[in-house]
């Protein structure tokens, strides 16, 4: 097993990319890997000639420095996860390599960004379309990949891609996981065992509830704090928190 080159700033990358045949996967991320990054790791070095990973945990897209303060840090073990799915390069920059403008400059969508997870996080996706606009001229790739689970974010970045006329292809990877139901997502590591336990009953309701309105009266009644629970385009989106931890999900329906 070979282990991925750890890269720290674009002229590394620069040199690296330079020397890489045929096509370039790419999984963008914010660490602390779980399965579902996984398979998208899997998926591109499966669809791939080379495939590379990026590691930033992107403080634009937080609202909340204690969100960004808690967000775990893994990078041994990610790296790690890396080198099992046969990942090529590890793009791991600090702040001032992805924000040399201090973040002067912003990417901004002004409708579809504006709702859901955009309505109870102001900001948040201008950091996330940003941050993806800056890697995606920085690794270069032919094809990117994204989970369904954040959907809003990647409706998003499939839909800014077009609009600049980028020249890659955004790939879907489904919703993993666990067995309970509960989505996969590095967040689930803030919660107990307990928590993480009746954080299962999201999907169960989003699933079965006949209703968003059923589905956040249910969820209220178990104990979550609702963000958001609504229907759009036939698909039902949640953000609900639970001791203290904000989870998303979707489904459709």
């Amino acid at each position: 097993m070979n282990k991925p080159l750890v890269l720290k700033s674009i002229a590394e990358y620069d040199s690296f990319r330079k020397h890489v045949k045929g096509t370039v996967g790419f999984v963008p991320t914010m660490g602390a890997l779980h399965a579902g990054h996984a398979s998208l790791l899997k998926q591109s070095v499966h669809e791939n000639d080379s495939t590379v990973l990026s590691i930033f945990v992107n403080p634009t897209q937080f609202n909340d420095p204690q969100d960004l303060e808690k967000y775990p840090r893994t990078f041994e073990a990610d790296f790690a996860l890396a080198a099992e799915c046969g990942v090529a390069a590890v793009f791991y920059p600090d702040y001032k390599e992805m924000y040399p403008d201090n973040y002067r400059y912003v990417m901004t969508e002004n409708s579809f960004s504006k709702i859901l997870c955009g309505a109870a996080r102001p900001g948040h996706f201008d950091g996330v379309l940003s941050v993806v606009m800056k890697l995606l001229n920085i690794v270069k790739p032919q094809k990117a990949y994204f989970g369904e689970k954040d959907f809003q974010q990647l409706r998003l970045i499939e839909d800014m891609t077009k609009a600049f006329f980028m020249p890659l292809e955004i790939r879907r990877g489904p919703t993993l996981r666990e067995s309970s139901g509960l989505a996969m997502s590095s967040r689930n590591t803030r919660l107990s065992k307990e928590g993480r336990g009746k954080a299962a009953l999201i999907y169960k309701t989003i699933t079965t509830a006949k209703s968003a309105v059923e589905a956040q009266n249910i969820l209220n009644e178990a104990g979550f704090k609702v963000d958001y629970l609504e229907e759009i385009d036939g698909r039902r989106f949640v953000a609900a928190f639970l001791e203290g931890v904000r989870l998303i999900d979707n489904v459709t329906i």
